[in-house]
Formats: structure tokens, C-alpha cells, sequence
């Protein structure tokens, strides 16, 4: 198993966290007319249960 030979120093360990980043979620509006709310992309909306234009949760 690999073992670092040296401590890593502060610094160095700051800038590669500094790296680590968070993104907002990506929203779309529901292609449904009568719905309109904001949705993950390419998951049935929770409102109104449509998908790609067709009904397929029961809602």
C-alpha cells in the first residue's frame, strides 16, 4: 500500500481542497403547459407526472 514519505504541508493541502466545489442543481421548467414548475432534466415532473409528453406517474 503506497504511504506518503513526507507530511503533506498546510498550504498544499489547502489548494488542493480549495478545489473541491459545490454545484447548484440544474433546473428546467416542465414542458407542460398547465404545470410550469422546475424540475431535474430528464426526470417525470412531481406536479403533474408527465415525461417526454406523456402521463406516466399517477398524480
Amino acid at each position: 500500500m503506497a504511504v506518503p514519505k513526507r507530511k503533506m504541508s498546510r498550504s498544499n493541502t489547502r489548494a488542493r481542497r480549495s478545489q473541491w466545489k459545490t454545484t447548484a442543481v440544474t433546473l428546467v421548467t416542465c414542458p407542460n403547459r398547465a404545470c410550469g414548475e422546475q424540475k431535474l432534466p430528464h426526470t417525470a415532473c412531481a406536479n403533474c407526472g408527465q415525461y417526454d409528453g406523456r402521463q406516466v406517474l399517477a398524480v
